[in-house]
Order: C-alpha cells, then sequence, then structure tokens
C-alpha cells in the first residue's frame, strides 16, 4: 500500500510541474505581446 501512494505521491508532483511550466510559458507570451 505504500508504494502504490508513493506512486500517486510521484503522479501529483509531475503534474504540479507541468502545470508551473505551462503557466510559465503562458505568462511569457502574455509578456512579450505587450
Amino acid at each position: 500500500m505504500l508504494f502504490f501512494k508513493d506512486i500517486m505521491f510521484s503522479l501529483v508532483c509531475i503534474l504540479l510541474l507541468i502545470i508551473c511550466v505551462l503557466v510559465g510559458v503562458a505568462f511569457l507570451t502574455l509578456l512579450e505581446r505587450k
């Protein structure tokens, strides 16, 4: 059960990283448009 929890935690961390990268890219494109 602990192994499954570790996998879920890793997936959540990866999703958070992807969201942060997408937000950063969108923010940069918005800044460049101005």
